[in-house]
């Protein structure tokens, strides 16, 4: 298939108002079907028939999640939109990242957005460790990120302020919150396997999906 034909496809696929909305939805993070249809009042088997043409015309991708084997969410492949953009949200406080230990992925997404946008950010965990991975240390200092020497994983409840804009970096967390996130990315935990390689790849996605995200987000 050649790349003109590839993206015909790929807009002839966008001309349906409901596969707008929902490439609208996943611009901003990652989201199950029910979700998806929860929020926009729309048949589950009609959430499911778009997702399929999305998913075949190489708009988004499922994902299995990592929490909950049973449940997969949709995400926008970035290649396929480099050039979208969305209305401005106002964030009324900080960016919260948030994941279940607060000692990886939050903290790495918060050292990179710190480099990308003026309104402050801060991290926390749905069940804290016990310190920060060293691991997520060592990638940070690798690409040129700063993550502070008193940094230490702090508990959802310990940090979380009203306006803030919630944004889990985990399934985890996001199904344990249920709700009480704005944005979700679907990101795999690096200290799984604890390679270089896979908090590489974690600063990579990080650093890809918040520079899609942070300009559409203003201070209120």
């Amino acid at each position: 298939m050649s790349d003109l034909q590839r993206r015909a496809e790929a807009f002839a696929a966008l001309g349906d108002p409901g596969r707008l909305q929902i490439v609208d939805l996943l611009a901003m993070g990652d989201m199950s079907s029910s979700e998806i249809a929860s929020v926009l009042g729309m048949k589950s088997n009609l959430v499911a028939f778009h997702a399929n043409v999305l998913e075949d015309r190489g708009i988004a991708r499922r994902v299995r999640s990592e929490s909950d084997g049973r449940r997969s969410y949709l995400q926008l492949i970035p290649e396929a939109f480099s050039d979208l953009t969305l209305a401005p949200r106002k964030v009324e406080g900080r960016v919260l990242f948030v994941c279940t230990a607060n000692s990886a992925r939050s903290q790495l997404a918060r050292a990179i957005w710190r480099t990308h946008s003026e309104i402050p950010a801060e991290s926390a965990g749905t069940h804290p460790g016990k310190r920060v991975n060293a691991g997520a240390v060592a990638a940070a200092a690798r690409h040129g990120l700063r993550i502070d020497d008193d940094a230490h994983p702090r508990s959802l409840a310990e940090v979380a302020r009203p306006g803030d804009f919630v944004i889990s970096v985990c399934d985890h967390a996001h199904e344990l919150l249920a709700g009480g996130d704005d944005v979700h990315w679907s990101i795999r935990d690096p200290a799984q396997t604890g390679s270089v390689e896979a908090f590489d790849r974690t600063v990579s996605e990080l650093r890809s999906r918040i520079a899609r995200v942070a300009p559409q987000l203003t201070a209120a």
